[in-house]
């Protein structure tokens, strides 16, 4: 029979409710070729991945993407199943017998180590597990951060390590314009942390974060931002690569820090101070085992070969901060899935352009019906709209594999069949339908403040509000 008319729809699941999840069910729905029907699948109740539990609480004009995925689920064949895990609650073979398509947008879950001595010491931790934990994920909302510290470090200077620094350093006023986390609100706005170090391997050209990123930074209302003069200059190399490279971009970005730089602080009760080129080597523990100070080496940096700015230790140059709290934000790397193919030494689903491949096999062979899009296809990189276009190259290759019949052949292709699998391994499961009633909710509980919403932030919580046990 044929496949993708109106009576036989090419059935897609997608596994993970992030942002590259709707943009890979968006571009399903705009091809003309064939009638699709997506099923949605996350294993948390609420859909938006990191938009939701990653993006920051003071950075709503970014959440607001939000609405574009509103439009997606609003597609008559279109299903959202939330609170279902694949690998527990469902499998990639019990999806074989509903799907033609699996597609996997699962992102990169984990940090990844310093490997550094005291690194695992107490108040040592990954920033995302802050993050989680700000923004009221509901695996993280238990977990414990000791804000009483005087000096906190922040190791990385990427999209993650600004955003935790920029927390940090809030206010309780600026806090209560956000939709944190209650517990989280409170927790900082009556912190004793006074100093926050963000440290950066390399110098300040090659800093990851962008200018509006740094000139927000310079604009917190109980918080001075310093770049010690040393750590703002630009050393022969950069120079050399900046005038073989020129980069507007760039150059304003070191104009911007080099002006942090010569400014005086302003009697703030907080300071943020910028450090380049200096990399942690040990982190040491005081007297009650907890970190108590990190032991720094200065960096130089070098053209390489490939004409690349990269650093390297001095081994002379050290020096020590005095701080009590660690936060490490220097990369992320995907986890495998329960029968899918997966890369440990890169930490991502091997895959071209979107294909999942056996790895294993000689030549890396292509898996029939399965697919990856996102960070977990390429790695962690790129912002939240650089999913799209990676998703429109997943679905040209499904879409290509559909003319050639390379899918699976499922025996019950019907969206009840589906439905009545998630109903007897998940009854409790919530559809998009849920998913809005929840948002009412949380919009609602922030009537009379300035806040956009208060979340929920246990998963019994979100049953509750719908009037499940």
């Amino acid at each position: 029979m044929p496949m993708g008319t109106d009576d036989h729809p090419l059935r897609v699941a997608i596994i993970g409710s992030g942002p590259t999840g709707f943009y890979t069910a968006e571009h399903l729905f705009k091809q003309e070729d064939y009638a699709v029907e997506v099923d949605l699948y996350d294993r948390l109740p609420t859909p938006f991945g990191l938009v939701r539990g990653g993006v920051a609480p003071d950075h709503q004009k970014i959440k607001s993407v939000t609405k574009a995925y509103d439009r997606v689920a609003s597609n008559p064949r279109f299903r959202y199943y939330g609170y279902v895990e694949f690998g527990t609650d469902v499998k990639l073979d019990d999806l074989k017998k509903h799907y033609h398509q699996v597609v996997f947008t699962v992102g990169a879950q984990v940090d990844r180590s310093m490997g550094i001595p005291g690194e695992h010491l107490e108040r040592s931790h990954a920033a995302t597990e802050f993050v989680a934990w700000y923004n009221g994920h509901p695996d993280y909302r238990d977990r414990k951060f000791d804000l009483s510290q005087d000096a906190v470090v922040v190791v990385g200077v990427g999209n993650v390590a600004v955003d935790v620094c920029r927390i940090l350093c809030r206010g309780r006023e600026e806090l209560e314009r956000t939709d944190i986390a209650d517990y989280a609100l409170e927790a900082i706005a009556n912190s004793n942390v006074k100093t926050v170090y963000m440290l950066g391997r390399r110098g300040p050209a090659q800093a990851a974060f962008t200018n509006p990123e740094i000139k927000e930074l310079g604009e917190l209302e109980v918080a001075d931002i310093r770049v010690p003069e040393r750590d703002a200059a630009i050393d022969e190399a950069t120079q050399a690569f900046m005038a073989k490279n020129p980069d507007k971009g760039t150059d304003r970005k070191v104009r911007i820090l080099q002006q942090y730089a010569e400014e005086k602080r302003s009697g703030k009760p907080k300071t943020l101070v910028l450090r380049f080129c200096v990399s942690p080597t040990e982190l040491i523990a005081g007297d009650d085992g907890g970190v108590a100070k990190v032991k720094l080496v200065n960096n130089e940096l070098y053209l390489t070969e490939r004409g690349t700015i990269r650093p390297r230790a001095t081994e002379t140059e050290t020096e020590e901060i005095e701080a009590g709290l660690v936060f490490r934000s220097v990369g992320y790397q995907g986890v495998a899935l329960p029968d899918v193919p997966f890369r440990e030494d890169w930490g991502v689903i091997p895959n071209e352009k979107g294909r999942v491949l056996v790895h294993e096999s000689k030549p890396d062979a292509p898996v029939p019906g399965l697919y990856c899009a996102g960070w977990i296809k390429r790695g962690p990189t790129g912002v939240i709209g650089t999913n799209k276009p990676d998703a429109l190259e997943t679905v040209r290759c499904m879409l290509e594999d559909v003319a050639l019949g390379k899918l699976f052949t499922p025996k019950a292709p019907s969206v009840d069949a589906a439905r009545d699998l998630v109903r007897e391994r998940k009854p409790n499961y919530f559809s998009y339908a849920d998913w809005k009633k929840l948002n009412e909710l949380e919009v609602a509980n922030a009537e009379g403040t300035e806040r956009p919403r208060v979340k929920f932030t246990s998963i019994e919580e979100m049953l509750a509000a719908l009037g499940r046990s």
